[in-house]
C-alpha cells in the first residue's frame, strides 16, 4: 500500500498547479495575460470561494464578498471570469480532470488482477480526496447551489468512478475473486464510504484516524463482504 505522501509525490496536485492548469484550460476568456499573474490571482480567488462557501453557502456568497475577502477588486474578478456560474465550473471542471487523471490510469500490472485494482481505487481516492479535500467538500456539499451544467459534470464525474469500481468488481466476479449479486448497485454502495473521508473529516481527525489507516479500514471492510 503506497502513503499519502507517496501519491502526492506521484500527483501535483497543489491550489497552485491546479489553478496553472484552470488558466491554461481557460486561456481564451481569462483577460489577464501574463501568466505569473493570472495563476498567483486564481489562487486568491479559488482558496476564498472555497472559504466562503464552507462559511455560507457557495449560493450565498455574492462576488462583492468574494472581491472584499480575496483582497481584489469587481473589475479584477471579472478578469477570469463572468459570472458565479462560470467560477462554479471552472473549480468543477478541476476536480473533474483531478479524478480522471488519478483514477483511470491504474498500473499495467493491474490490468488482470482485479483485486489489487480494486484496493488500488480505493486507496487513490481517499488519498486524492484527502490531498483536495476543500474541493471535494465544495462539490459535495454545494450540488443543489449549481447550475444545470454544474450538476450534471458533478454527476458525470461521480459516475465515472462508480464505473471504475463497477469495472473492478465484474472482473472479480468473472475470475471468481468476487461474489457480487448486483454489481452496479454494489459500486454505488462503496461510493459513500469514499465520500465520508472528506465530507465528514473532522469526525476521523478527532479520532485521529489516519488517511492510511481509513484506506485499510474500508478495504478489509469491502473485501470481506466481497469474499465469501
Amino acid at each position: 500500500m503506497r502513503t499519502l505522501k507517496a501519491f502526492q509525490e506521484e500527483f501535483d496536485l497543489s491550489t497552485k498547479f491546479l489553478c496553472a492548469r484552470m488558466f491554461d484550460r481557460h486561456r481564451e476568456t481569462i483577460r489577464t495575460q501574463k501568466r505569473h499573474v493570472a495563476v498567483g490571482n486564481l489562487v486568491r480567488i479559488t482558496k476564498t470561494t472555497l472559504a466562503l462557501s464552507n462559511r455560507t453557502g457557495f449560493h450565498s456568497m455574492s462576488l462583492r464578498d468574494l472581491a472584499s475577502e480575496s483582497g481584489l477588486s469587481m473589475g479584477a474578478l471579472y478578469n477570469y471570469f463572468d459570472s458565479k456560474d462560470t467560477l462554479l465550473l471552472m473549480i468543477l471542471g478541476e476536480v473533474a480532470a483531478a479524478v480522471k487523471e488519478t483514477l483511470s490510469s491504474p498500473p499495467q500490472a493491474l490490468e488482470h488482477d482485479p483485486l489489487n485494482r480494486l484496493r488500488w481505487l480505493l486507496e487513490t481516492h481517499v488519498y486524492l480526496t484527502e490531498t483536495m479535500q476543500p474541493w471535494f467538500v465544495f462539490a459535495y456539499m454545494e450540488a443543489k447551489a449549481f447550475s444545470r451544467e454544474g450538476r450534471e459534470l458533478a454527476v458525470r464525474s461521480e459516475l465515472a468512478t462508480e464505473a471504475l469500481i463497477a469495472f473492478a468488481l465484474a472482473d472479480g466476479e468473472a475470475q471468481s475473486v468476487f461474489v457480487v449479486d448486483d454489481i452496479d448497485l454494489t459500486a454505488a454502495i462503496i461510493k459513500p464510504l469514499l465520500q465520508d473521508w472528506y465530507v465528514k473529516r473532522s469526525k476521523y481527525r478527532r479520532r485521529g484516524v489516519s488517511a492510511e489507516q481509513y484506506v485499510r479500514a474500508i478495504t478489509s471492510f469491502v473485501e470481506a463482504a466481497l469474499t465469501r
